[in-house]
């Protein structure tokens, strides 16, 4: 399952915070493994993780080949990074459009129909790249249309998990979703690399089309995900309901304050060819990129603590400190391995933080609002990057890339201590007892009570 050919999603155990009865916690390695219980237990889950995993490798070909095509074609760097312009537009409207969609209709067709959709322009892809002249203007169409499809799909992928997957297990099911993720975003470049040198850019177009038939043949299997029988239609008035039900929400507010705030000050993958112009090491420019997930995949791939966690709002705040510190000495720095570390440190933080976040959001939305809070969860994942590379490359030419990065990293510090000292129910959210995470947990026991009977 595709994003904007990049796949979905979108991200400090402390002794005081694990589980009461110790004695009956896993103990040695196995406290840090990831938790494979949500794999295990539910078909379903097991089914749309192979086929996010699939379509991983498929999106990062087609991610590559995109903007190598219009190189080839244009030979403009602005060109180039016109996409991600005419992606952004499409991607709000249709997130907040999806959100209300995916509590108004069948999840998984709404996720079928999508990736078809997706699939149909993967495929329109690979027609232009076999014409003797290959047009330019429909590719940026099909970036658009992906865009938009991708804004549709990805809240009643969100929506769908908590259906999927028992109410204990989501911190676990998260973690496992952001590993694989991650795998992809180390592995994926690299592969489609190679598929584009040796095989051109027709084979990762054709490849893409095949991994979203895959797709399609695992999710066709997936249990219908009905509306609750009181939905209504989705309406601009729906979005604004859930709209207030976020800002009524204050741990909620938080996190996606808390997120946009941490993108948008420390977010410097736009001047990386630069920073590594200053650091006289431009052979460490792919390093830069794939740093952050390296980071990432060591917290996921050592998750076990996650599901023994309970203060998550705190856990959010902390993690989205550690971002901003980590890249704060990043740009300080001199010696480019240790930058690369620290870029490293920096993506682990930001995926301690998106899990927990997402841990938050899982436990304690009810389902009737699910999707339209995914959509504007969207918007806080995706503006906030977007914005941040505006603001890293506006820094840079008024200072140097290495000021940019950590007086970025400063200010994320900064402004995340004043959102942490505004919204004190963020830092004092415990899912044992909050009472929206009890809310949620009374109504899943409900329904596999009645579901037995």
């Amino acid at each position: 399952m595709h994003g904007p050919w990049c796949p979905v999603t979108e991200h400090h155990p402390d002794s005081a915070e694990t589980s009461d009865s110790a004695g009956s916690s896993p103990s040695g390695l196995r406290t840090l493994l990831p938790d494979l219980a949500p794999l295990r237990t539910s078909a379903d889950f097991r089914r749309m993780w192979i086929a996010g995993l699939i379509t991983s490798f498929g999106g990062f070909l087609t991610f590559v080949a995109v903007p190598l095509q219009l190189k080839e074609l244009t030979g403009s760097a602005l060109a180039v990074g016109a996409t991600g312009a005419v992606e952004l537009v499409p991607l709000i409207v249709f997130g907040l459009y999806g959100g209300a969609l995916a509590d108004a209709m069948d999840r998984r067709k709404l996720i079928l129909w999508t990736e078809a959709g997706l699939g149909v322009l993967s495929a329109l892809l690979l027609l232009n790249s076999v014409l003797p002249h290959p047009l330019i203007w429909p590719m940026y169409v099909v970036v658009a249309l992906v865009s938009a499809l991708t804004g549709l799909q990805r809240p009643a992928l969100q929506a769908i998990v908590p259906r999927v997957v028992a109410h204990e297990q989501l911190p676990a099911a998260i973690a496992l979703n952001s590993m694989r993720w991650q795998a992809g975003a180390i592995a994926g470049p690299s592969v489609a690399g190679l598929v584009v040198a040796f095989g051109g850019l027709e084979l990762a177009y054709l490849l893409d089309v095949l991994s979203f038939l895959a797709s399609l043949a695992l999710c066709l299997r997936l249990a219908p995900s009905p509306a609750s029988h009181d939905a209504e239609k989705p309406s601009l008035a729906g979005i604004v309901e859930g709209a207030r039900y976020a800002w009524s929400r204050k741990e909620l507010l938080g996190t996606y304050a808390v997120d946009m705030a941490a993108m948008f000050f420390a977010y410097p993958a736009a001047i990386f060819p630069f920073l590594a112009d200053d650091l006289h090491a431009p052979w460490a420019l792919g390093l830069m990129y794939s740093a952050g997930a390296v980071g990432s995949l060591a917290v996921t791939l050592t998750s076990g603590w996650v599901s023994r966690i309970h203060r998550h709002g705190r856990m959010v705040v902390l993690a989205a400190a550690g971002w901003g510190a980590a890249m704060a000495v990043a740009g300080l720095l001199h010696n480019v391995w240790l930058v690369l570390l620290f870029l490293a440190v920096a993506g682990g933080c930001d995926t301690v933080s998106g899990l927990f976040r997402s841990a938050i959001w899982d436990q304690t939305i009810p389902d009737a609002l699910r999707g339209r809070l995914a959509g504007i969860e969207l918007l806080s994942y995706s503006v906030g990057p977007q914005l941040g590379q505006v603001r890293a490359g506006g820094m840079a030419s008024l200072t140097n890339a290495r000021m940019s990065v950590w007086s970025g990293g400063l200010a994320c510090l900064a402004s995340v201590g004043l959102l942490a000292a505004c919204l004190p129910k963020l830092l004092s959210y415990d899912q044992r007892t909050d009472e929206h995470a009890a809310r949620m947990r009374a109504a899943r026991s409900a329904d596999r009570v009645a579901e037995a009977a």
